[in-house]
């Protein structure tokens, strides 16, 4: 009987030293209670408590938790029902009041998401709900992070993962998309019809500007090339008038020098004599009219005369 009586001991024991460590795991922490009042929150790691008197009563987890909200019916400022439904983050930040600030505060949390969503959305038209979709998740955890902290929960965000209208809203928006791309697309249209008559009518400018250009600078160089024959016509004429005159100056110097030499005078008087009787030759050849002096024919006389111009030119250079 000893040993059967022993062996319970051991075991009892055994149980016991057992029942005396815990091992919590990291990121949860665990509240113990002692004699039925809150005791300690115990840490990660491995804690000793007192079998029978203390007890774990409660366990959370300190990592981010997803939850899911459930879907439920909204109706906007202008009373359309929409079909809503969201996802809700938390963390737990103080064990003790997520044990006993209420009784079950995952309930709570769902439950308040839900009030506040369908009061955000009451004070919108349908399409703000669409718009502000940001805006309305910030109203919700602002809401739901205020009534949360005497819970022991921090909510860090929420975010809407549908929206859905009624079935005859649906069609109606469906079609407001279709006749705001149809627009789009004949605003696209008229806009690239637009540009191609700019850009037709910019190169028809361009090119009247560069066919104008081209005719101007081309009476330029047809004026300029006018202009430089003009010139040189004009030097040409003057050329050719230097020229004559050069030429008739030697043939006087020539005449000049053929009078002082001997029998200079003579020959003089012959060749006066020869233009003279060929002069009234050519006026009897070009007219059956014409006017002559009285003493016409006497070419003694005209000789004469002009050799007493000769004489006298030759006078005036010697002295």
């Amino acid at each position: 009987m000893e040993m059967p009586f022993a062996l319970a001991l051991l075991i009892v024991v055994v149980i016991f030293i057992a029942q005396s460590f815990k091992i919590v795991p990291q990121q949860h922490a665990w509240i113990v209670e002692r004699l039925g009042r809150f005791h300690a929150v115990l840490s990660p790691g491995l804690t000793v408590v007192i079998p029978l008197i203390d007890r774990v009563a409660y366990k959370h987890i300190l990592k981010e938790i997803p939850l899911d909200i459930p879907s439920q019916v909204c109706i906007t400022r202008d009373n359309t029902q929409l079909q809503v439904d969201g996802i809700l983050y938390f963390q737990v930040v103080d064990p003790r009041l997520a044990s006993y600030g209420a009784s079950d505060y995952v309930l709570a949390i769902s439950q308040l998401a839900q009030t506040t969503l369908r009061s955000v959305i009451g004070r919108l038209e349908l399409d703000k709900t669409f718009e502000e979709r940001d805006e309305i998740n910030r109203t919700v955890v602002s809401a739901l992070d205020e009534a949360a902290t005497s819970w022991g929960v921090k909510v860090l965000r929420y975010e809407i993962k549908d929206l859905v209208p009624p079935q005859a809203i649906l069609h109606a928006m469906q079609q407001q998309i279709t006749a705001e791309r149809e627009k789009r697309g004949r605003i696209a249209q008229s806009e690239g019809v637009k540009q191609e008559q700019i850009n037709l009518a910019t190169g028809q400018r361009e090119a009247s500007i560069q066919k104008s250009q081209g005719d101007m600078q081309a009476n330029i160089n047809q004026s300029e090339g006018e202009r430089q024959a003009q010139i040189n016509r004009a030097t040409g004429e003057a050329e050719a008038l230097r020229l004559v005159a050069h030429a008739t100056a030697e043939a006087i110097q020539v005449v000049a020098k053929a009078i002082e030499t001997p029998g200079g005078i003579e020959a003089i008087n012959l060749k006066v004599a020869e233009q003279y009787v060929g002069a009234f030759s050519n006026i009897a050849k070009q007219g059956n009219t014409m006017l002559l002096p009285n003493n016409a024919a006497d070419v003694a006389s005209m000789v004469a005369t002009a050799m007493s111009v000769v004489q006298t030119a030759k006078k005036e250079k010697t002295t």
